[in-house]
């Protein structure tokens, strides 16, 4: 633990930063409009959303469950995370006198934590609940209701939370992070701070790295019975086509804006010698990086809902034209009951 003062609390790591670099650092205007356009792109999907959930198959009806907590979760992160960070630039308090105790910096850092892991956990259920219904129809349920979809997104909040009250917990530390505007798990040495690092690191990895497996088998799947022998009586229907390219918009836009920062947190609390000094201090070049990191991951949530909206079938049919010009195709259900009819 570094040296700080008796009446502050221990999220205050020693920085060296001027008002007026912080003035250049921390533009209200840029923050604010970023949050307004992550806002409305994230309603502008929800009511989207919320049309096509009327008269949607079952299958469909659970994949749009899980793209409304997605969703629901960026919305929700933006509007929380963005009002705490548009006032501080805006205002330029000094957090130690706002916040001395570290309520807000463990809220704010538990916030962090909850709403970074939450798409990913999110995309790797999706993934997981497709990969089931392509590939694997019989051991799926037929009818899989939206209760119990939501009883899945409502587990991945559960989980995610659980992870950040670590730190709160005893398990790694939130401390004030570069130019003093946000809080986030501390790159430290502590044993604490590197597994907490590495647990959040990791799980998001993971999260990743089954969503771009399970996606991969389910779209070769649909390759595959679309130009095999059977295709003639068991095409892909255009709704599997359509959740399949949403999903793998989706699993591209989280590997681009958070794979960066989970490797360079992974990277960082494992730097042997350690990146921060005993006196809780990283280098300027570092704390940069991170800023820099967590500003890519923040797109993350403005991206989503618009891979939604541009990848829907209406879409779909102007770049693929073949997908309103063929007839239509039957389910990859397996047709149990095919009796022939006499003539």
């Amino acid at each position: 633990m570094w040296h700080n003062s008796s009446s502050l609390g221990p999220c205050f790591r020693p920085t060296n930063i001027t008002l007026e670099e912080r003035r250049l650092i921390a533009s209200p205007w840029f923050a604010a409009s970023f949050c307004l356009v992550g806002l409305a792109s994230n309603l502008l999907a929800l009511r989207v959303l919320a049309s096509a959930r009327q008269g949607s198959s079952h299958s469909r009806s659970s994949f749009l469950t899980f793209l409304c907590g997605l969703v629901l979760t960026d919305f929700m992160g933006l509007l929380i995370t963005g009002a705490i960070v548009v006032s501080q630039h805006a205002v330029l308090f000094d957090w130690r006198t706002v916040d001395p105790s570290c309520r807000l910096c463990h809220f704010f850092g538990v916030v962090m934590v909850f709403f970074g892991l939450c798409p990913l956990l999110l995309g790797a259920a999706m993934a997981s609940e497709r990969y089931l219904g392509i590939t694997r129809p019989f051991l799926r349920p037929v009818a899989t209701s939206q209760g119990r979809a939501w009883a899945t997104v409502g587990l991945v909040w559960a989980a995610a939370l659980l992870l950040g009250l670590l730190p709160l917990l005893g398990v790694g530390r939130y401390t004030m992070q570069y130019p003093g505007s946000w809080c986030f798990l501390t790159l430290g040495p502590e044993p604490g701070d590197v597994a907490f690092g590495l647990l959040f690191s990791l799980l998001g990895s993971f999260s990743v790295g089954l969503s771009f497996v399970l996606n991969t088998i389910s779209v070769a799947t649909l390759c595959h019975v679309y130009h095999g022998q059977e295709a003639a009586q068991q095409r892909p229907r255009d709704c599997e086509v359509e959740m399949m390219a949403q999903l793998m918009g989706i699993m591209v836009v989280a590997s681009v804006c958070w794979m960066p920062l989970l490797v360079f947190i992974a990277q960082t609390v494992l730097r042997s010698p350690p990146a921060m000094s005993s006196s809780g201090q990283l280098s300027r070049d570092t704390e940069k990086e991170l800023l820099i990191y967590l500003r890519v991951a923040t797109w993350n949530q403005i991206l989503d809902p618009w891979v939604y909206i541009l990848f829907r079938r209406a879409v779909i049919r102007r770049l693929y034209p073949r997908l309103s010009s063929r007839p239509r195709s039957l389910s990859l259900q397996p047709q149990l009951t095919r009796r022939p009819t006499m003539a």
